[in-house]
């Protein structure tokens, strides 16, 4: 079957085309390398023996989409990835996420559409909650507005594909929530790269370490927490890109109970910042240089998962610990460093 994933270089996307691709599955990537590397194929294609057929492309451009559709009619599901992820700068500019991840999301539903029977997994996120009340967090807590125009535009993006699933007998749909991946692939061949200064927490402990950042900021000490920091949870990136495979034969196989499905993937577990950070210095045996700065705009205090719902519905369950998926970050880190 042929699978498209848009965003399929970018960190999540590269680790589930890897699973795909073991598992036999034709997969076309679609990436604008806005946040990635072309670099990616070569670390795909070490682990699988496959290179993916790459288009480069940016979604935002309609005439293009169109043509690539024309091109390749017999798709069986589409994983889409491609949006801007950081909550941070999404709150510096907003406009910017909602044309990337809205607009995008609008012109791949339109053509998907157009096909028989299509399986589509979007890439949702925990931020569609905001702070919840309650934990963990179950697929039925409350939706509440974002803190963040990046959690906006989750929130609006399941709500585009839930209409969209009411009036159309073509598409299959599953949103994955997920909380907070880490990690990289055991082999190191593929991992997280993010260009100039990293906003995900797990970079940038690991570039520290290496020395290649002065020091490591902690935002915020004062949360209602044990420690004063803020609690996520943590999830391998091999995990979760497992559970796309699994929501996507899910949809394939005709498991689904209605053309629209919601779940959370995560760990389970909320850990805190600094036993995040602890956990890195006890396995590494590298004391990490970090400072306590003011919290960022869009943050919340605390966010883990009740993973039930996809534990039971789809038979996937987390199984990576948090010292593995630092142990593998860490591995990668010195493998692009040389070091």
């Amino acid at each position: 079957m042929k699978i498209v994933v848009t965003g399929g270089l970018g960190y999540i996307g590269s680790h589930t085309v890897v699973e795909l691709q073991l598992l036999g599955y034709e997969v076309i990537i679609i990436d604008n390398c806005s946040n990635s590397s072309t670099e990616v194929l070569k670390g795909i294609t070490a682990i699988t023996g496959v290179t993916p057929h790459f288009e480069e492309f940016d979604l935002r451009d309609l005439a293009k989409i169109q043509d690539f559709f024309k091109r390749h009619t017999d798709i069986a599901g589409l994983i889409h990835f491609a949006a801007s992820k950081a909550v941070s700068e999404s709150v510096e500019d907003p406009l910017l996420y909602y044309e990337n991840n809205v607009t995008t999301l609008i012109y791949v539903l339109k053509e998907l559409q157009k096909l028989k029977n299509a399986a589509f997994i979007f890439s949702s996120s925990c931020t569609v909650y905001g702070q919840a009340e309650n934990l963990p967090i179950t697929e039925n807590t409350p939706i509440k507005s974002s803190k963040s125009p990046y959690g906006k535009t989750k929130q609006i993006g399941e709500e585009i594909i839930k209409d969209t699933c009411k009036i159309s007998n073509a598409i299959n749909a599953i949103s994955l929530r997920y909380f907070n991946p880490i990690g990289a692939h055991p082999s190191a061949e593929i991992g997280e790269l993010p260009l100039g200064v990293p906003v995900n927490l797990v970079p940038f402990i690991t570039q520290t370490a290496l020395g290649l950042r002065e020091e490591l900021a902690v935002f915020g000490d004062d949360y209602p927490t044990k420690d004063g920091t803020a609690i996520r949870d943590y999830i391998h990136v091999v995990d979760l890109a497992k559970a796309h495979i699994i929501a996507l034969e899910h949809l394939l196989n005709n498991k689904n109970k209605s053309n629209y499905e919601v779940f959370n993937i995560g760990s389970g577990t909320g850990t805190s910042v600094l036993q995040v950070i602890k956990t890195f210095e006890k396995i590494t045996n590298r004391p990490l240089n970090y400072k306590i700065v003011a919290r960022r705009k869009g943050d919340i205090t605390t966010a883990y998962a009740d993973t039930s719902k996809a534990n039971i519905t789809l038979g996937w369950t987390a199984e990576s610990s948090l010292e593995e998926a630092l142990e593998n970050a860490w591995k990668w880190e010195q493998k692009i460093r040389k070091a």
